[in-house]
């Protein structure tokens, strides 16, 4: 049997904090579920998000002041850990192969694990709002930033200049950004063909890279 401390708290037994922090997990998981349904995020309205979280729609004012607040918590959301995550793979002490095929392989996983947010990251980058779009790009900005500076002190293309590196780092992030499509119209139980398109994306980087390795750019030819 396990012990009471291992079983989850009653709702009716949780912290004022912990009640509030669940309400907002649960606003944010009805959006996705929502647009998981078929419907585009900005076609949500908050009654209808509010009506599938359980809640009175003034309560979602507690949380949120607008949908678009509540979009950019789903954009922060998926940046933070999935800029972690392949962080962590990028500086987990393997060859610089080897680091390749283990960041594409986190990212697919995640992807598939993590289907609606990138279901609406997808719908968010190219529409509706403008604040989600500028939200989106900053992201990727970030993204960007953080795998350029891995690199530096991973001491690869040490030939490059920051804005080359910068422009090669966000050549990988967009096209992966691009690949997440490809993943979520993956059908189900399809082993081989995922395994084949994650092996294609991982010939596409090493291309990218090996391209890096070998440019040269204006104004700093040998």
């Amino acid at each position: 049997m396990p012990s009471s401390s291992s079983a989850p708290k009653r709702v009716d037994s949780l912290s004022r904090h912990e009640r509030k922090d669940l309400t907002r997990r649960n606003l944010l998981q009805a959006a996705l579920h929502l647009i998981g349904e078929g419907r585009s995020f900005t076609s949500l309205g908050i009654r209808e998000i509010a009506r599938e979280a359980g809640i009175v729609p003034n309560a979602f004012y507690r949380h949120f002041r607008n949908t678009d607040e509540l979009g950019l918590a789903l954009v922060e959301e998926v940046g933070i850990t999935l800029r972690r995550l392949l962080r962590e793979a990028r500086q987990a002490g393997i060859s610089e192969g080897d680091v390749l095929r283990r960041s594409v392989q986190v990212y697919h996983a995640y992807v598939k694990q993590n289907r609606l947010q990138f279901m609406f990251i997808s719908g968010e980058r190219s529409g509706g709002s403008r604040l989600l779009r500028l939200a989106i790009r900053n992201d990727v900005n970030h993204f960007t930033s953080e795998m350029a500076q891995d690199f530096r002190q991973l001491g690869v293309y040490k030939d490059l200049s920051t804005a080359g590196l910068q422009m090669v780092c966000g050549l990988i992030v967009n096209s992966m950004l691009a690949a997440a499509i490809d993943i979520l119209d993956l059908p189900p139980d399809q082993p081989l063909l995922e395994a084949e398109m994650s092996e294609n994306f991982v010939k596409q980087m090493r291309v990218v890279l090996l391209g890096a390795a070998a440019w040269k750019e204006e104004g700093r030819r040998a």
